[in-house]
């Protein structure tokens, strides 16, 4: 496959004239409708369930949250961010050079973040969102020794000692954990850093995404891309959930394992063992991240090339292999997270499997917005006819989507869980046609600001 990646000038940014799709939107209102009515139906049921005493356990089905319209000190700057990336976004994604663009891309979803999660105000919606007894900073003061740490680990994850785990440590591997704990060490302690960092590193997962998209494709695709990731509709959980930043550090792991797909030499080979090695952690910040190997595998596909995936698995094994001689064991740890997720008042236990396995997909829909669901429509309705590169990672992120949901081990909060996974599915809105881009853009604001403002998030 060639390295070159074309960065044409002037009407650059959309789908080249061959694959560009027509202007009818009939099909594509239809698609937003019945996602719609998806999302409706799983809050009525929902609330059938909850009124019949079926333990849901959310307080606005299908998301962990609750009715309270309000607004904030970032209801008028992210309104703002909305309008300037919705009516010019388009035009300087076309115009703007590429490494410039990614800084600014970059700005912008890292304001749209930060907009969204202070409508609850800095102190509730960044500095106290990981500061809860079940949050990851609870365990800061019982880590210890990082060694001993990581020896005990899986032994704390089940039971219900004084000694076992918060929920969200004991639910993730240990690197979750470690990232906050090393923050802390570094000198910025406390929910304020913590949920600044975590935000601002979430929001670098646009960056990545457009990247991979721009190697395995190519820039024209990643520039008509760029607007609808920074008006991503799942922001409001990026900013403050540790799984917006897991999703970025995937993201990452991703984009360098697809810049050295498409490399020869040394070069490539290097790109490649680094990107194997950060999602090599990224296997120790979430379990579910094993079903982001069919990212890599999309990668290895459009490249046309197996190499990649050797040399990537290399630093992914040699991660593994780490933790191992540190004393902490990827799968002995899963293996006790399904045994803690099935014991008795805990939520994987209580919660309806026969709701939550359709209603997960309700939640998704909230996460990827309407534009999304019309970018997919037209993917499904001629696959052929789309860049390759758009349905591969695509399919890659809605089949672990469909995995984690059959698994039963994502029952419910999934607007958080899935980020990682959804991130990979946002590209596809480029296949909506350009006139229309704004009015779609105009649209997955709206939403985010609606749940945002009408709705008390969780995270």
């Amino acid at each position: 496959m060639t390295t070159e990646l074309r960065d044409r000038p002037g009407p650059a940014g959309e789908p080249p004239s061959a694959t560009r799709p027509p202007l009818r939107l009939r099909g594509d209102l239809l698609a937003v409708l019945v996602a719609a009515a998806l999302v409706t139906a799983s809050s009525v049921i929902g609330w059938q369930l909850i009124d019949a005493g079926v333990p849901v356990l959310v307080g606005w089905p299908p998301l962990l949250a609750e009715w309270l319209p309000h607004v904030g000190p970032g209801t008028v700057p992210a309104v703002l961010v909305a309008l300037l990336v919705a009516l010019g976004g388009p035009a300087v994604a076309r115009r703007l050079r590429w490494g410039p663009l990614l800084a600014v891309a970059f700005a912008a979803s890292a304001a749209w973040t930060f907009a969204l999660a202070t409508i609850d105000g800095w102190i509730v919606g960044v500095a106290e969102r990981l500061a809860t007894p079940t949050e990851y900073l609870a365990e800061i003061p019982r880590t210890g020794e990082i060694g001993v740490f990581l020896q005990t680990f899986a032994d704390r994850i089940a039971g219900q000692t004084p000694d076992t785990l918060v929920t969200h440590a004991s639910g993730h591997p240990p690197a979750a954990t470690l990232f906050y704990v090393l923050l802390d060490r570094a000198g910025f302690p406390g929910g304020e850093y913590a949920g600044a960092v975590t935000a601002t590193v979430g929001a670098s997962a646009v960056v990545a995404v457009a990247i991979t998209v721009a190697a395995l494709g190519d820039r024209d695709l990643a520039r008509a891309y760029l607007p609808f990731g920074v008006l991503f509709p799942g922001a409001v959980w990026v900013g403050v959930s540790a799984d917006g930043m897991f999703a970025a550090v995937l993201a990452w792991g991703v984009a360098l394992l697809a810049l050295g797909a498409v490399r020869r030499g040394l070069a490539g080979h290097l790109l490649c063992v680094v990107g194997g090695v950060v999602l090599g952690l990224s296997l120790f910040l979430s379990y579910g991240f094993v079903l982001a190997g069919l990212l890599p595998v999309a990668v290895a596909l459009l490249s046309r090339r197996v190499a990649p995936l050797l040399t990537g698995g290399l630093g992914a094994a040699a991660v593994v292999a780490a933790f191992a001689a540190a004393g902490f064991w990827w799968y002995a740890g899963y293996e006790q997270v399904t045994v803690r997720y099935y014991q008795a008042d805990e939520y994987g236990l209580l919660r309806p499997y026969g709701y939550w396995v359709w209603a997960n997909l309700a939640a998704l829909v909230l996460v990827l917005g309407p534009a999304v669901v019309a970018g997919l429509r037209r993917a499904a309705r001629r696959p052929r006819a789309a860049p390759i590169v758009l349905v591969a990672l695509a399919a890659a992120g809605l089949a672990a989507v469909l995995l984690a949901d059959l698994s039963g081990l994502s029952k419910s909060e999934v607007e958080r869980i899935w980020l990682p996974f959804a991130v990979w599915i946002v590209p596809v809105a480029a296949l909506l046609p350009r006139p229309s881009w704004r009015w779609w853009l105009l649209a997955q604001a709206v939403l985010a600001l609606a749940v945002n403002h009408l709705l008390a998030t969780v995270w």
